[in-house]
């Protein structure tokens, strides 16, 4: 395969600029030597090697690509390897058990197999118990701070019961217990209500499931099959990581309970309260973390020669990022010593265990030894002896773009669990991205050796921040003041991220979930972990989700003949959703920017654009809420704070054609 040449301008000097450089320096370093003119003997001599090195010069700029990453290589710039999507899968048994199953570490699942493309298979990252529950209490609590009542007597005399008070209030609650606590486990309650319930609307219920921690209730992800006690049915609880057995008004169990919520703006209320016949729990499921990569277990690369600057090569790469850290270890006469991976050897004294990972190209590295200024030879970093034997505990290979699947693709399982009957992912997968490209590291070269590894500048902070974690789409650093709005330049009181996270999946005509733009806490607390030893004394770092504004826009175009108009509908959506994209719009392909105002001229010239567009009749852009769809009136011109974005939302394209009125 040909290698690309590319003349990345390393430096822009030229001949005549070198000739006047020479000339300035001879001025200082020997002032006596007074004629500069071009008959000069001496400015000959310069003219000559000015020559020489602007060819040089000339072809050090002319450096491939590959000889130009061996020199970032040298001065401690890799590329970036790939990042591993992640994404929580719910395993459902066959029927309830009255015994644990365990969903061991490492179990493979897959998405469903296309034609075009082979399945891409995840891993789970930690084992998960499948607990098996039944209810053992039940509670009503509808009368503000008063004492619970308890039910389980008059279910068992048949006698059915109010759920909530007579008209449904805001706190009012269904509170079961469950015989154990069933951390990340998915319960069932089979319910059996009366036909009293009445007035809300089955598909969006005023009520929330929530779970008791060991930090508090905590609320769940439910799959409610009575449209919220209208109708008899199951309800389908998926129960959080830290779900605990609790004491709850003197009685012990895993608690979970269902609350009745303020109402939201034109949100349907109970009329009356729905009445309870029967209830019973029980363990379906369960959900864990899968990652789109693969663990490579105790992996012998080699044996030691004992010389300085060894390299031993994988047998899997590139080696992804996991939650446990790299371990390797060197075999010694009584078992194996483990050594500790580090960044660089530049601390690293000949006593000290330490190695380094090429993650991109997998190669496991020794330190070197370094000729110091005073001639002397020092050692970074410990050999293992010769003979030794060399292992890597656990290492993950795999990653990229692929693994960021939808919702409802993972379906497969690669080895049979007994009673487990199918898997399914609730949710997207997201945080896969591919391997940096060499145009990426070639740019990203010079910021390295600017910053290196310390904030100063707020395009310090954004790219360290893209650093510490590959989920990082987008970022914006900003001065703030004490109210946390953005200050002037020199003004603020704290420096202040913006974090927009990668997104996995998209709909067809490109929109994506507000929900999908909103960081995680984990996501934060990894970025504010990571800067704040590289931050000046005295910053104070902020770390949060960028703000938003939502904005929906409403189209009329007219087709040619002979033009699809549901095709060309769709793209005309594709090309609204594209272009104001926080991720990928903008006027540049590369995210809008930040701060930038829209115009309502500028969805002309996209939607004019579409192919099979003869003209566009008409276009609005309406300011809309994010969160509760509230649209304001439309106006030709939509402003942003610095620290914003927009949000597309709720486009209508109508299409007509050359014969519509």
């Amino acid at each position: 395969m040909a290698i690309s040449v590319h003349a990345p301008n390393l430096d822009d000097r030229r001949f005549q600029e070198l000739v006047d450089e020479a000339k300035r320096m001879v001025q200082r370093r020997c002032p006596a030597w007074t004629d500069h003119n071009v008959s000069d003997p001496g400015v000959t001599l310069i003219e000559a090697f000015a020559y020489m090195v602007d060819q040089l010069i000339y072809r050090l700029n002319r450096v491939p690509d590959q000889q130009y990453l061996r020199y970032l290589e040298l001065m401690g710039v890799d590329r970036l390897p790939p990042s591993a999507a992640t994404v929580p899968v719910t395993f459902w048994l066959s029927a309830p058990l009255d015994e644990t199953v365990l969903i061991e570490r490492g179990t493979e699942v897959a998405t469903r197999r296309h034609r075009a493309r082979p399945p891409v298979v995840f891993a789970t990252v930690a084992d998960l118990p499948i607990v098996p529950v039944e209810m053992t209490q039940l509670l009503t609590f509808g009368d503000g701070d008063a004492a619970p009542e308890e039910r389980r007597d008059e279910l068992a005399r048949e006698e059915p019961f109010d759920l909530f008070n007579e008209v449904p209030r805001p706190r009012d609650a269904l509170l079961v217990g469950l015989s154990a606590a069933a951390p990340s486990c998915s319960v069932r309650l089979d319910l059996v209500v009366g036909p009293d319930g009445d007035g809300i609307d089955r598909h969006d219920p005023p009520l929330m499931w929530e779970a008791m921690t060991d930090g508090g209730w905590v609320e769940c992800d439910v799959e409610d099959g009575t449209g919220g006690f209208i109708e008899s049915g199951p309800v389908t609880i998926h129960l959080p990581a830290g779900h605990a057995e609790t004491d709850l008004f003197g009685r012990t169990a895993g608690w979970l309970r269902c609350v009745v919520t303020e109402p939201e703006e034109d949100q349907a209320v109970y009329t009356a309260t729905p009445t309870l016949e029967e209830i019973s729990a029980s363990t379906v499921g369960g959900t864990t973390v899968a990652v789109h990569g693969e663990d490579v277990e105790s992996e012998i690369i080699g044996v030691s020669d004992g010389s300085a600057g060894q390299r031993f090569a994988l047998t899997r790469a590139p080696v992804v990022r996991s939650e446990t850290p790299h371990v390797l270890e060197v075999s010694t006469g009584e078992g194996w010593d483990e050594w500790m991976e580090v960044q660089t050897f530049a601390e690293s004294d000949v006593e000290d265990h330490h190695w380094q990972l090429e993650a991109h190209d997998g190669v496991v590295l020794f330190g070197p030894a370094v000729r110091e200024g005073d001639g002397a030879i020092r050692q970074r970093g410990a050999i293992p002896p010769e003979g030794a034997r060399l292992r890597v505990r656990r290492y993950r290979t795999g990653g990229g773009r692929d693994g960021n699947v939808a919702r409802n693709e993972i379906v497969t399982l690669r080895s049979a669990i007994p009673f487990v009957s199918q898997v399914e992912n609730r949710v997207p997968a997201a945080g896969g991205l591919d391997a940096e490209t060499p145009e990426n590291a070639r740019d990203r070269g010079p910021l390295v050796l600017g910053t290196r590894d310390r904030a100063v500048t707020l395009a310090d902070y954004e790219y360290l921040a893209h650093q510490a974690s590959g989920r990082v789409a987008r970022v914006r650093a900003v001065e703030v003041g004490e109210d946390g709005a953005p200050a002037s330049p020199g003004e603020g009181v704290a420096v202040k991220l913006f974090v927009v996270p990668t997104v996995g999946s998209f709909e067809t005509t490109g929109e994506f979930r507000f929900d999908q733009l909103v960081p995680g806490a984990d996501l934060l607390e990894e970025i504010q972990s990571y800067l704040a030893p590289r931050r000046m004394v005295g910053t104070r770092v902020m770390v949060g989700p960028s703000r938003y504004v939502g904005v929906t826009v409403a189209a009329d175009i007219r087709v040619g003949p002979n033009v699809d108009r549901d095709r060309a509908e769709l793209e005309a959506m594709q090309a609204l959703y594209g272009y104001l994209s926080p991720l990928v719009g903008g006027p540049d392909g590369e995210g809008w920017p930040y701060g930038r105002p829209l115009h309502v001229g500028e969805l002309y010239g996209v939607l004019q654009a579409v192919e099979g567009v003869m003209f566009v009749e008409g276009a609005q852009m309406f300011p809309t809420n994010p969160t509760n769809e509230e649209r304001q009136a439309a106006t030709d011109r939509i402003p942003l704070n610095p620290d914003s974005l927009f949000f597309p939302m709720g486009h209508s394209i109508q299409v007509r054609g050359p014969e519509d009125n």
